[in-house]
């Protein structure tokens, strides 16, 4: 049976291999561990191998489990989707939270960010495809709010976050990812200092590394199949 351990090191050969075939360095790229529904000891399997930064999508579970690893030197990265009534949570336990798409969000987690800690590491999760029922803001709007996230105090805008809907092969992913990328360039010329862009996961981490990842949200391929543990928030 493979380990979790063992898992790591695969999706580590997948990102260098990635890496190599677009002439990359693999050191530009970061493996962020999708630890959701996932115990506390399955986080620290895998940090027993190095892996430090895991992503979490359910709020609640997410707080009890570092409330439990608090031992370990982790970095905790919010991934879901941020309620209002969720703001204090993520700005007291999290070091980064992807999934801002709006003011009012980032408003709420810079007030509530502790004084004593670090700004909040933020990306802006931006919706490519237009679905009406995904989360993120709309491209066109991605630099207005880029803009005034930066004049909020206990944060630091660090880049974007997208969720593409699924695609049918790599040629289709990478032209997905590549928007993301165009406007990630585009920002950035436009004066606003970001430096990651998160995008790809286990079925496209190949594609979005080929279009300028540099950090990927790998769940199953370390994990496997994800079991719920309880009601989730």
């Amino acid at each position: 049976m493979t380990t979790i351990a063992d898992n790591l090191q695969g999706v580590l050969a997948r990102i260098a291999a990635a890496c190599a075939a677009c002439g990359r360095d693999p050191g530009e790229v970061t493996l962020l561990a999708v630890s959701k529904t996932f115990g506390p000891e399955a986080v620290r399997e895998a940090a027993g191998t190095g892996q430090r930064a895991f992503g979490e999508n359910y709020i609640q579970e997410a707080v009890e489990k570092i409330a439990l690893l608090q031992s370990l030197p982790l970095e905790w990265h919010c991934i879901g989707p941020i309620q209002s009534n969720k703001t204090r949570l993520v700005a007291a336990n999290f070091t980064w939270a992807h999934t801002v798409d709006r003011l009012k969000t980032a408003q709420r987690l810079s007030e509530q960010r502790p004084a004593d800690m670090q700004p909040l590491q933020v990306c802006i999760q931006v919706n490519l495809d237009g679905g009406a029922t995904k989360s993120g803001v709309a491209p066109s709007a991605a630099l207005g709010l880029a803009r005034e996230v930066m004049q909020l105090p206990q944060l630091r805008l660090r880049g974007l976050m997208t969720i593409p809907e699924p695609a049918a092969d790599f040629a289709a992913q990478k032209a997905t990812h590549l928007k993301a990328k165009a406007l990630f360039d585009e920002m950035r010329e436009a004066g606003v200092p970001m430096d990651t862009l998160s995008m790809g996961m286990t079925g496209d981490l190949e594609a979005a590394i080929a279009a300028g990842s540099t950090m990927v949200r790998v769940g199953t391929a370390i994990f496997g199949t994800r079991e719920r543990l309880s009601a989730k928030a």
